[in-house]
């Protein structure tokens, strides 16, 4: 998978020390407290090195026009497989409702598909109804529901269009 994509809006690229701050405001505003920078630092360092081992990322999203960011989004091994890996995306809440969520994932989604995989899957928590409209815009369907300390996990499953070789 590329390590940078770019969209009409977005820019997504690799991780950097500079982006430690945002990540850290980021999680502070899902409710969860203060992540301090150091802690943001170690994740990050922990995401780039992932993506050098298994050739797929959460990659920060940028807006084209302002160059600031306003969240991730990318392939993870997280709950599912490398062959068969989950999406996941994250954005500020000033973000939400102009379709970057939408755009970002696409985006990953085109990329995932010339990598030969054949699935993509997502987990989402069910009180959380933007993910899902996100989802099925994008084609995912309800695959199972399954729960965890947290509660339930709704998992949805999305077929990728196989890449033409080109001999």
């Amino acid at each position: 998978m590329p390590s940078r994509l770019e969209t009409a809006r977005l820019t997504l690229r690799p991780w950097s020390g500079s982006d430690a701050e945002g990540h850290s405001a980021l999680v502070a505003e899902r409710g969860d407290g203060p992540l301090p920078v150091g802690r943001s630092r170690e994740i990050i360092a922990t995401l780039l090195a992932a993506a050098a081992s298994t050739g797929i990322a959460l990659l920060p999203v940028d807006r084209r026009d302002t160059g600031a960011f306003i969240g991730y989004c990318g392939l993870l091994v997280g709950r599912a497989c490398l062959d068969e890996p989950e999406i996941a995306y994250e954005l500020f809440r000033s973000a939400h409702g102009y379709g970057y969520a939408t755009e970002a994932a696409s985006a990953v989604l085109a990329a995932a598909s010339t990598t030969g995989r054949g699935r993509v899957w997502a987990t989402v928590r069910t009180w959380n109804a933007p993910s899902f409209r996100v989802l099925e815009k994008l084609g995912f369907e309800r695959d199972h529901v399954s729960a965890d300390d947290r509660g339930e996990l709704v998992w949805l499953t999305r077929a990728l269009p196989r890449a033409r070789r080109s001999d």
